[in-house]
Order: C-alpha cells, then sequence, then structure tokens
C-alpha cells in the first residue's frame, strides 16, 4: 500500500499549555516544540522575570544544557565567583577558600543568575513558543464523551478524569477514537484571556503551583516545612566585592552578600531557623515584617544581639529591592505528578528547596525526560508520564535527602559550633591533604547531581521552524 501521507488529526502537532515562564517551563518548550508540539507558555508575572539568586548547573544538567546547545551560553553568564570567606562582627574575613568549594562544583559544572539562566531560555524559545505575560490560569477542564454527545465536567479544585471515549471523523470518513483513556483534551480559563483548549496542561510553576492546586489539590497537603526560610534581594555593593561571597553565622541564622560577575550590585542572602510559619506567599509587606523580626537587633550598635555590622543596612535594602524574594525552605511530596492529561514539572512536581541547589538542574533534567517520554512513538500521554516519573523518581529521592541534610547544616546551633566551622576553614588551605578533603565535601551534592543516567531520546536535527509531518508525535488512541 503507498503511503498517502499522515492523516489530518497526525498532521496537526499537539498543543500543550505551560504554566510558569521561569526555568522549567521555557526549557521543556525548547524540547517540546523541536518535537512539533505546538507550546503555549503562560506567565503571571508581567514580563520575564529576571531577578533572582545564583544557581548552580551540576552533573546532568550540565549534559542536558550541553544537548539544548545553551551551555556556551550558562559559561559566558557564569558568576565567575573566586572565593567565599566568613567574617567576624566587624567584617573581618576570619577564613577564606575558593568559590567552587563552597559551592561543591566540580569538573565542566557552572553557576549562573537565575535571571540570566531564564533569558537564555526565553531567547532560545520566544521565536517558536507563543508566550503570554500577565496572566494566570483560574480553572481546569477535562472534556470527555460519547459517540455523539459531548461531556465536561469543570474542576477548580481537583480534575475529575471521565472513562469514555469521543469519536471524530477523519477525513477519509472513517472514525477513530480521539486519546486515550477517553480523554480528549482539557479547557482552560485564565484571568485575562479567552478560554482556550489544549491536549496537555504542564504545571512548571513553581513551589506555589497553580496547577497543582486546581488538578490535586491543596498546597498544604504536599508540603514539608524544613524548619527554615530563606530571603534573597538585590543590595548596593557598599563592601565592593568583586566575585567574592562573605558570610556570616550566628545561632540559627546565616547571613550572606556577594557579588558576581558583570553585575555592579550585590546580592544579598538572610536564612534563619523557624517551625512553619503563616503568611500570604504574595503579600511582600508579610514577609518582611517577618524578616525583620527574625533579625531584629541583629548588627545593629548598643544592641545585645551582636552580628555584622551590614545586617540592618541589607534589611534596608530587602525592603527596597525590586527583586525581594522569600519562601520557606520546604519540599513538595506527591505520590504522583500526573493527572490525566495534566502533568507537573519541576518544584511544581518536586521542589527540593533552596537548600539542595539543585532545584535548577532538576527542572532542566525533568524537561528533557518529559519532553522526549511525550514524543516516544506510539505511546499514550499516560504512559508517557508514567514512563518520565520512572525515570525521575530516584533523582528526585537523592535529592530531596539532601536537601534535609543541608537545610540542617546551614545554620549552626551555638556559636561554639560556628567557631569550630571557622577553625576548620582557616586551617583547610595549610593541610597537604586539603584536595582530599575538599572532593569530600563535594561528594554529597555530587552525587545528588548525577543520580539519574539520561536516555539518548531521538530529536529531529533542526534548530527552528515547523516541525516536519514526520517530525510530529502521534499518539495510540
Amino acid at each position: 500500500m503507498s503511503d498517502t501521507g499522515p492523516s489530518p488529526r497526525s498532521a496537526t502537532p499537539r498543543t500543550v499549555l505551560i504554566s510558569g515562564a521561569s526555568i522549567a517551563g521555557p526549557a521543556l518548550a525548547y524540547w517540546l516544540h523541536r518535537y512539533g508540539f505546538a507550546v503555549t507558555v503562560i506567565e503571571r508575572a508581567p514580563e520575564l522575570r529576571t531577578g533572582g539568586y545564583k544557581v548552580d548547573i551540576r552533573g546532568a544538567a550540565v549534559e542536558v544544557a550541553e544537548r539544548m546547545g545553551i551551555l556556551e551560553d550558562i559559561q559566558r553568564a557564569s558568576t565567575d565567583m573566586r572565593t567565599g570567606a566568613y567574617v567576624n562582627d566587624d567584617g573581618r574575613r576570619i577564613a577564606t577558600l575558593p568559590a567552587d568549594i563552597f559551592g561543591a562544583r566540580v569538573g565542566r559544572d557552572d553557576e549562573i543568575m537565575r535571571g540570566d539562566l531564564a533569558r537564555i531560555l526565553y531567547e532560545r524559545t520566544r521565536a517558536d513558543v507563543e508566550y503570554l505575560f500577565g496572566d494566570s490560569i483560574t480553572s481546569i477542564t477535562s472534556t470527555t464523551s460519547t459517540a455523539s454527545v459531548t461531556e465536561v465536567t469543570e474542576v477548580t479544585e481537583v480534575t475529575e478524569v471521565t472513562e469514555v471515549t469521543e469519536v471524530t471523523e477523519r477525513a477519509d470518513g472513517h472514525h477513530e477514537a480521539d486519546g486515550p483513556n477517553g480523554v480528549n483534551g482539557v479547557n482552560v480559563t485564565f484571568e485575562h484571556a479567552a478560554p482556550r483548549r489544549f491536549d496537555l496542561v504542564v504545571g512548571a510553576d513553581g513551589l506555589h503551583s497553580t496547577v497543582r492546586r486546581l488538578a490535586f489539590g491543596p498546597e498544604e497537603q504536599f508540603v514539608r516545612h524544613l524548619g527554615a526560610y530563606i530571603s534573597a534581594f538585590s543590595m548596593p555593593n557598599e563592601l565592593g566585592l568583586d566575585r567574592e561571597e562573605l558570610y556570616h553565622a550566628l545561632p540559627g541564622r546565616l547571613i550572606c552578600a556577594y557579588s558576581s560577575a558583570g553585575d555592579p550590585a550585590a546580592k544579598g542572602l538572610l536564612v534563619f531557623r523557624s517551625p512553619r510559619l503563616s503568611y500570604d506567599h504574595r503579600a511582600r509587606q508579610q514577609q518582611l515584617a517577618l524578616l525583620e523580626s527574625a533579625f531584629e537587633g541583629v548588627g545593629a550598635e548598643a544592641s545585645q544581639a551582636g552580628g555584622w555590622g551590614q545586617v540592618p543596612r541589607m534589611l534596608e535594602a530587602a525592603r527596597e529591592a525590586g527583586d525581594f524574594y522569600f519562601d520557606g525552605m520546604q519540599l513538595i511530596e506527591m505520590d504522583r505528578w500526573s493527572h490525566g492529561r495534566v502533568v507537573l514539572l519541576g518544584d511544581a512536581a518536586h521542589c527540593p528547596s533552596p537548600a539542595s541547589g539543585q532545584g535548577t538542574g532538576m527542572a532542566l533534567v525533568g524537561a528533557y525526560v518529559l519532553a522526549g517520554e511525550l514524543a516516544a512513538a506510539g505511546r499514550t500521554p499516560e504512559e508517557a508520564f508514567g514512563r518520565y516519573e520512572t525515570e525521575m523518581r530516584g533523582y528526585v529521592a537523592v535529592n530531596h535527602a539532601l536537601a534535609r541534610k543541608f537545610a540542617r547544616d546551614m545554620t549552626a546551633d551555638t556559636r561554639r559550633q560556628i567557631r569550630f566551622r571557622h577553625l576548620m576553614m582557616r586551617i583547610l588551605p595549610h593541610m597537604p591533604w586539603k584536595n582530599l578533603i575538599a572532593k569530600k565535601i563535594a561528594e554529597d551534592v555530587q552525587r545528588a547531581a548525577q543520580a539519574i543516567t539520561l536516555k539518548d531520546y531521538p530529536v529531529p536535527h533542526r534548530a527552528a521552524g515547523p516541525a516536519s509531518a514526520a517530525a510530529r508525535p502521534t499518539y495510540a488512541a
């Protein structure tokens, strides 16, 4: 029988809505476009978010970045950090080490500002992907039908999927089931844009994911608090830092200031231990009040709290910063990451918290795996989602364990513990076995960063432009 080409159904790229334009969303959009999907990315922020703190690209994430063709971009935008040091109350450096030891980086591992990586991914996808800024999803609706009567089940909290089949008429007069398990697609409503229908919806919208809430239920059932909070923000570089990070430790608190290559400003980072706090994660003034309460009196003259004298200026900078960030050190733990034709990616699925230093790398790796599994021939979305979870679960578990460990280690319990850490750092550069010790320090991080073996998914040999019919994925009914 001669090949007359793909049917109209198979010739149409599958449509995917991705919620979130930070790292995971655009990375997935890149791969899906290469596989022939038609992708829309929606982002609550009015424009691309270019702020944030520095993030590491390690292990498997380096390999993914290379396969994406962005590794050289990352290297050009590297923070190029040189040293890290602990300082006393007067700001005097009392222990200094190379920055790569602080960051547990080896080989081709690198570090980049989160905003720079977001910009790289956006620039790589903006010509081929539809971006909708300043909008967000308000409801997700599963549509199902029998042969001639379509049933719609709307959900605003948990998506329900009904086992029925829609029958669509093909151009040749035959009928075929549209989609596996009777699921035909997902209707989505937005705060501003008109309602639309997509074949798949991906929640890549972070720790406080809207898609997760709509499709799986309230956030509280998935959050595991690690006992600390973190804040990051831009601040004036009054210390004249040049690719250096300074740390100051107090019992239950950690203060950091650093500058990266090419940025005239500095960044502040404040961490404090606390049981889980009740506040609105979008209410900046509430967050500032919690931060100021945790560091009240630290570094202030005539205060009994002691601490680095830069802290009051850092709190003032936090109040003024346009990129102020505050959130808990929290894991997201879920039994499954998909429901019908809705799937979660990155922090929305398995946030490892900033304590792990692995969230960005996991987002890049997860995007690569999810897209590759979705593009596999003859596979339903549900099957692809299951294989995606199978590939990622062990990797996530190791990184969650790393986060639990580091969340405890980031802040010391007593001043005695702090003094001991300082002593160890001061003598390390003079030890003959210092390289072995540095390697040991990095072992846990590197084990987590490399805790997945990347599959070689077939990728069409093209960088941009419309997908050929042969490259487009088709799903078994």
